[in-house]
């Protein structure tokens, strides 16, 4: 799960962040305000294309999405769920 969680930052920082935040694992990307809701469609799509699940758009909460940790924890239980290598 390491390197995606690397992965998964840069492309944050780097493709989908608005402004200059400097982000962390822990960085609350949607009410700071550094992810908007296009980014977390982009965001959804990179972690499908990246790590094979398939995430149900009822799953697109706060509780999943908030910050890139989050993310990592469901990606890691979908994985899971669907029967998956994690990375």
């Amino acid at each position: 799960m390491r390197d995606i969680s690397t992965r998964l930052l840069a492309f944050v920082q780097d493709d989908v962040c608005n402004g200059s935040v400097d982000l962390a694992l822990d960085t609350d990307l949607l009410l700071t305000g550094a992810v908007d809701s296009l980014g977390v469609i982009r965001i959804t799509q990179w972690l499908e294309d990246e790590t094979g699940i398939m995430v149900d758009p009822g799953d697109v909460t706060l509780e999943n999405f908030q910050t890139i940790e989050r993310m990592l924890t469901y990606v890691g239980k979908q994985q899971a769920e669907q029967g998956l290598a994690a990375d």
